[in-house]
């Protein structure tokens, strides 16, 4: 059954279009991940299903009776209103026999209020619904009903707000980036609770594992063409990189056959035939396709780095306190040279202030923090950029100076490393306030990066990044050459760029665990079986070698995971240059550098290989 169904849309402001003629459909229990570069036009496609904006041509079609919901980045809260007032506000009929009952509960001398309370519980069937809906606000950590929203955090207000849309169940639910804002556990129980729920469901998201474990189907607006894959984000990365090598093999075969045609084209003469018209007609069509090669455009991240020194940063017995909690309780640390260290914990646990103590913008209570003479913190905060008003794109870059230091000692001017950040000559002039929120948060890394840090502290660097850009900046996180600190929700992210985790447990209570953030849920899950939501509080030695079923300390178990994943990658890299070299695309001035490059990768496999077949030894044993 169709629920809703776009038709032909376009959008332009002024000369720059959006995107022009795009069509789709959303049917009953399909789960729709919409993914597009930002700036591209993702939310104003949202808007424009949600009824806040409209398409300059084209239309949207709502099947009569269906009840959508928008889950917005931006809550549409009541200030005024209890956290219950606000579950309450809603048109649902049951909810409203609920809220009577809760009353009468209230005024139990009014015997008569009760038993008709009572009797609507019945009636409505409503006994299922208020144990449901008491579930939903208890996953979400929304106790105390009393609280008003204007004394709710941000992470609340989101989480009141997702509260509001799964109670009411709606036909149809639109969600922007639902995962923001929402700690690791939550995201798992909503994770969890899409993935069960006969629910359909249409959103965009970067949380490339949320889109992996709920989603089956992915549509992409891509070089303002619309493309739909009926499957997961696997599914859909195999069928892009298929769907991008046919048609660059199908511009490639057109611009052969243009060269022939446009040979033949000069030799005619100009009265033409109809013969020759009807083939005059196919060659600007040759024409055209020859010219569409994708523009792939692609954020270059470069950086500078400034010289570290042996002394890093050295936390020496920090404790922090507030009137209602303990952030940090003697906590004492000496960061490495090239340390990856990632941060988890839950919402309110303390892993900003923690960051704010680190950079000194906040004093601790007790202790001190040492930062090396070398060092150069570049830290990425969640509060992002701070334009003055009227500021254009290109102004935030020269208050660095109109050209920037490379590597090597090469400069660039502010225009130059925009257009490396996907900002063209004609974006770097727009007001900093018309900007996406992607691009918003692209412009702030620019920032960040340009004062070449050699300690790079990231405060959930992902929200609002499109997944492109998410791919560029964990390569150039990878090849990052000094410290690196991440607060992050998303949990691919966390995989790829971590050695270590900080697990903030709350209570001052942080714990060093040797791994990943699937590495930590495989052994919280295998150590100790518990409900879901619930955290141990215990202090772990992760040291300790645990030996798992598989004869394998827990660490062995880390390592020969991790070189599972390194052999996949370096075989792919292995056979990508031997198809160079096979295909002849390696020039001889680079047919050393690449003979090199190749047999490096073969030195690297054997190596995991063999080490593999050590672990895989013990496991037999």
């Amino acid at each position: 059954m169709n629920y809703l169904s776009v038709e032909n849309i376009s959008k332009a402001y002024g000369e720059r279009v959006l995107f022009d003629n795009v069509s789709f459909g959303i049917n009953k229990d399909q789960k729709i991940a919409f993914i597009a570069k930002n700036g591209s036009g993702k939310t104003t496609i949202m808007n424009m299903i949600t009824g806040s904006d409209e398409p300059d041509t084209g239309q949207i079609v709502l099947r009569k009776g269906i009840n959508m919901a928008f889950l917005s980045q931006n809550n549409n809260l009541q200030d005024e209103l209890t956290i219950e007032e606000s579950i309450f506000a809603s048109d649902n009929d049951t909810l409203k026999v609920i809220e009577a009952y809760e009353k009468a509960l209230e005024n139990p001398e009014d015997e008569e209020l009760y038993q008709r309370a009572f009797d609507d519980m019945d009636r409505y069937n409503a006994w299922d619904f208020e144990t449901q809906y008491k579930q939903i606000l208890s996953k979400l950590k929304l106790e105390d009903l009393k609280l008003k929203v204007k004394n709710l955090s941000g992470g609340q207000k989101k989480r009141l707000s997702l509260a509001i849309i799964l109670i009411n169940r709606p036909d149809l639910l639109i969600l922007d980036e639902p995962t923001n804002h929402l700690d690791l556990e939550m995201i798992e129980w909503l994770e969890d609770y899409f993935a069960k729920e006969n629910i359909t469901l249409f959103m965009v998201t970067h949380d490339r594992f949320f889109l992996e474990r709920v989603c089956n189907e992915i549509i992409e607006l891509d070089n303002n063409k619309v493309y739909q894959y009926k499957g997961n984000y696997s599914y859909y990365l195999e069928k892009k990189e298929e769907r991008i090598a046919s048609e660059n093999a199908s511009v490639d075969k057109a611009q052969n056959l243009f060269v022939k045609e446009l040979a033949w084209m000069r030799r005619q003469p100009k009265a033409r035939t109809t013969k020759s018209k009807s083939r005059q007609d196919d060659f600007y069509k040759i024409k055209e396709k020859a010219e569409s090669r994708r523009k792939e455009n692609v954020v270059e991240l470069e950086i500078n780095m400034e010289r570290m020194g042996s002394k890093i940063i050295e936390m020496v017995k920090v404790t922090k306190k507030f009137p209602e909690k303990t952030i940090l309780d003697e906590f004492s640390y000496s960061f490495q040279r090239g340390e990856r260290i990632g941060i988890i914990g839950k919402n309110g646990t303390g892993k900003s202030t923690f960051l704010n103590i680190l950079t000194q913008t906040m004093p601790p209570d007790s202790g001190k923090v040492i930062i090396g003479d070398t060092i150069k913190i570049g830290y990425y905060t969640q509060s992002g950029i701070n334009p003055k008003p009227g500021q254009k794109v290109i102004d935030i870059i020269k208050e660095y100076g109109e050209y920037i230091p490379l590597t090597k000692g090469r400069i660039i001017s502010a225009s130059q490393l925009l257009e490396r950040f996907l900002f063209d000559a004609k974006k770097q002039y727009d007001f900093v306030e018309k900007l996406s929120g992607g691009e918003l948060k692209r412009l702030y890394l620019c920032t960040v990066l340009i004062q070449n840090p050699n300690f790079l502290i990231l405060d959930e660097p992902t929200n609002d990044l499109d997944i492109v850009t998410l791919n560029v900046l964990e390569s150039f996180l990878l090849d990052y050459p000094g410290c690196l600190l991440v607060v992050s929700h998303d949990r691919y992210f966390m995989d790829k760029i971590v050695d270590h985790l900080f697990v903030f447990r709350g209570e001052g209570k942080v714990e060093d665990f040797p791994g990943n953030y699937s590495d930590f849920r495989s052994y919280e899950d295998s150590a100790e079986p518990k409900e879901l939501n619930s955290v141990s509080t215990e202090k772990v030695n992760w040291k300790e070698k645990n030996t798992t079923s598989t004869g394998l300390s827990f660490n062995e178990q880390k390592e020969f995971n991790k070189i599972e994943r390194e052999i996949k990658d370096l075989e792919f890299e292995k056979a990508k240059i031997e198809k160079e070299f096979a295909d002849g695309k390696v020039t001889d001035d680079k047919i050393e550098a690449k003979a090199n490059e190749l047999q490096k990768v073969i030195q690297s496999l054997e190596q995991k290989e063999e080490r593999w077949f050590e672990l895989s030894s013990k496991i037999e044993e």
